[in-house]
C-alpha cells in the first residue's frame, strides 16, 4: 500500500465550455492556489506523489488534465496558446480568481503564456524545464535520439529514463525510483494520452520552436510577477541554457540549477525542490 498522500486523492471533475476536467486537489485551502500545469503525454497519474506531497504540506495544490488529454474530455490542443487557453478554461471553472503556476517543460511554457496575457490570474510563477518560447541563442543542436524516442507510439520505463534523467548511475537510480512512486497510480488508473492528444502537443513544441527570438524576449519582459526559472543541468531534452537566458530577460527572475539531474529534475530532488517553491510562494 502506498505510503504518499497524493496517492490517496479522490478523482474530482468540473465542467468548462470545452471540456468536463478531471483534476485532484491535496493540502490546505485558504491560501492561493498552486496548479500543476503538466509535460507532453503526461496525464494525472504521471505527477510523482512525493512531490505532491511536500508541495501540499504548505499548499493548495491542484493537478488536472488538459482538455482532450488524459481523463479530460473535448478536443486536443494543438499549440502552446490552446494549452494556455485549456489551463485558464479550467481555472475559471474552478472559480478561482488569483492563482499561483507552477509548469513542467511544455506545461511551464503555457504557464509563462498565460502569466503573460493573463496578468491579473497569476500571482507568481513556476517554471521548471521548460523552454521560455521560441529559440534560444547559442542552444546545441537537438539530439536526434531525443526526438525518435519522444515521438515513439509508445513509451517504455527505460525511454523515460533516458529522456528525464541523466545516463549515470545515480540518475538512473532516480529514474527508476520514480517510476515506482507513480506505479501505484497507474495501475488503477493510466488513461492513454490518444494520438491526437500526443501529436497535437509535439505540434505544440515545433510551432513554439519556431519562435524568433526577438519576439520571445519581448514576451519575457512583458512578465511582470515574480519568476521560479529551474533546470537539471543535464537535461537532455532542453538545454539549460533556455532556463539561463530566460532569466536575464525577466524583470524579476530567480535561478536555481541542479548539477546532477535531468529533465526530471523535480522528481529527483522532489524534497529540495519543494522547499525552494515553498520558499518562494512566501517570499
Amino acid at each position: 500500500m502506498s505510503t504518499y498522500r497524493a496517492d490517496a486523492a479522490e478523482d474530482l471533475t468540473v465542467v468548462g465550455p470545452s471540456a468536463t476536467f478531471t483534476y485532484r486537489r491535496l493540502g490546505p485551502t485558504g491560501g492561493t492556489p498552486l496548479v500543476l500545469l503538466n509535460r507532453v503525454r503526461g496525464t494525472l497519474d504521471w505527477w510523482d506523489p512525493e512531490l505532491l506531497d511536500h508541495l501540499a504540506a504548505e499548499h493548495d495544490v491542484i493537478v488536472f488534465d488538459n482538455v482532450g488529454t488524459g481523463y479530460s474530455t473535448g478536443t486536443p490542443r494543438d499549440s502552446v496558446e490552446g494549452l494556455a487557453d485549456g489551463a485558464v478554461e479550467f481555472i475559471e471553472a474552478l472559480g478561482l480568481t488569483r492563482v499561483d503556476l507552477l509548469g513542467w517543460t511544455l506545461g511551464g511554457t503555457a504557464a509563462q503564456h498565460i502569466t503573460r496575457t493573463r496578468p491579473a490570474l497569476v500571482r507568481r510563477l513556476v517554471v521548471a524545464a521548460a523552454n521560455p518560447g521560441g529559440t534560444v541563442p547559442g542552444a546545441p543542436a537537438p539530439n536526434p535520439k531525443i526526438r525518435a524516442t519522444m515521438t515513439k507510439p509508445e513509451l517504455t520505463g527505460d525511454d523515460l529514463v533516458f529522456l528525464f534523467f541523466p545516463e549515470t548511475d545515480t540518475g538512473r537510480a532516480a529514474g527508476y525510483a520514480h517510476l515506482a512512486r507513480v506505479a501505484t497510480r497507474l495501475a488503477t488508473g493510466l488513461p492513454d494520452v490518444s494520438e491526437a492528444a500526443a501529436m497535437g502537443q509535439l505540434s505544440a513544441v515545433a510551432k513554439d520552436a519556431a519562435i524568433p527570438f526577438e519576439q520571445v524576449r519581448a514576451d519575457l519582459a512583458a512578465i511582470r510577477q515574480p519568476v521560479l526559472y529551474a533546470t537539471g543541468m543535464q537535461d537532455a531534452m532542453i538545454t539549460p541554457l533556455a532556463s539561463y537566458t530566460a532569466v536575464q530577460h525577466l524583470p524579476s527572475a530567480t535561478f536555481v540549477a541542479y548539477s546532477d539531474a535531468g529533465h526530471a529534475f523535480l522528481f529527483q530532488h522532489a524534497k529540495d525542490f519543494a522547499a525552494q517553491v515553498t520558499a518562494f510562494l512566501a517570499d
